[in-house]
């Protein structure tokens, strides 16, 4: 089986709330006609409830960013190590400027990746 894969966007991590460092990197590739969001195997970031995956509309992601300004990939499924998300058809990620991990519970943003 081939496995056709295509990288669209890369970026790095760098904190916002500081006591919530952030490591790693972030791609959105293309594999078999299918957009994934992937966090790279050195990722790691701070526990916390309810922890999102999101793209943002700007480069930059503040502390407390609007509902209008994002869309939310998925939970995010571990605090450390590679992991991947399906982007659904429907987002056009050239809307999208950045990646961030982002607790909803309390509306904070730990880190972002500019893409």
């Amino acid at each position: 089986m081939i496995i056709a894969q295509n990288t669209l966007k890369t970026g790095k991590f760098v904190t916002v709330k500081q006591e919530k460092q952030t490591t790693g990197q972030v791609k959105i590739i293309t594999e078999n006609g299918k957009r994934y969001l992937e966090l790279s195997p050195d990722f790691s970031t701070a526990k916390g409830p309810d922890v999102q995956v999101i793209l943002h509309r700007n480069s930059q992601i503040g502390v407390n960013p609007q509902q209008n300004e994002y869309f939310n990939v998925a939970s995010l499924k571990s605090f450390e190590g590679g992991q991947r998300y399906l982007i659904p058809d429907y987002v056009n990620i050239n809307d999208f400027k950045s990646v961030g991990i982002w607790c909803r519970e309390f509306n904070v943003t730990f880190a972002f990746a500019s893409i």
